[in-house]
């Protein structure tokens, strides 16, 4: 074996090396801040009703329609939808990978470019919107209610997420959609393998000082806290 090949193939096994402790090193700080709850007495209040939901994978924080507080028709229209059915209470908010929403309706459709894209930092981001006549609890859909001031400042965490154009407004992705009631819109931020669609459902309920994890990654990480 000549030097230049034993260089090589140091230089590989070191690298798989750091590969495995990275890995290792992220699913530990993963499990572990996921478990430390911060916000852990939020102020009790039945002023707004909120939902946490989960697809099993991805987090949307789920809130009214309209209220006192918000009239997100003003922002997230109807229309926007294909079934334009106006006769909603509810609107999802799911923030994610751009390439990850638009490009891979079932996870059949996942190619290694989308995923390496969003897993390094290399995307751009969207926002998911579904509207919802009624909500159902369940394992995977938690119902908490909280104050007119929480909701405000988790109103505001969800308004600075979205990308607005030279007016000010929102900006619908036009011809996107997985079914009848929902749309997507350009969002701010990058999504990457420290800050993924959970990691902002986290910190929406952070900034609505709810109950949440100290840092998530996965969906588990916030539903641990609400059990």
């Amino acid at each position: 074996m000549n030097k230049k090949l034993r260089q090589v193939l140091k230089f590989t096994g070191r690298f798989i090396l750091a590969v495995l402790i990275f890995l290792a090193v992220y699913v530990i700080a993963a499990f572990a801040l996921a478990h430390i709850t911060v916000n852990s007495t939020p102020e009790k209040s039945e002023d707004v009703t909120i939902y946490i939901n989960s697809n099993g994978v991805h987090t949307d924080i789920v809130v009214p329609v309209k209220n006192e507080v918000k009239d997100w028709t003003k922002q997230i229209r109807y229309d926007q939808t294909k079934s334009k059915d106006s006769l909603m209470y509810y609107v999802a908010f799911g923030w994610g990978d751009k390439g990850f929403y638009l490009d891979t309706p079932e996870w059949s459709d996942l190619k290694a470019s989308t995923a390496a894209k969003a897993a390094f930092y290399l995307g751009t981001s969207a926002m998911h919107t579904r509207f919802y006549n009624t909500i159902k609890e369940d394992a995977e859909c938690v119902k908490v209610t909280i104050s007119k001031k929480d909701y405000q400042d988790m109103v505001k965490y969800i308004e600075d997420s979205f990308t607005l154009d030279a007016d000010g407004h929102v900006q619908c992705i036009a011809n996107q959609s997985y079914g009848q009631y929902d749309a997507f819109y350009e969002a701010n931020g990058k999504y990457s393998l420290f800050y993924t669609c959970n990691t902002w459902a986290n910190n929406c309920l952070k900034a609505g000082h709810q109950k949440a994890a100290l840092w998530t990654v996965y969906d588990k990480g916030i539903f641990y806290h609400y059990q």
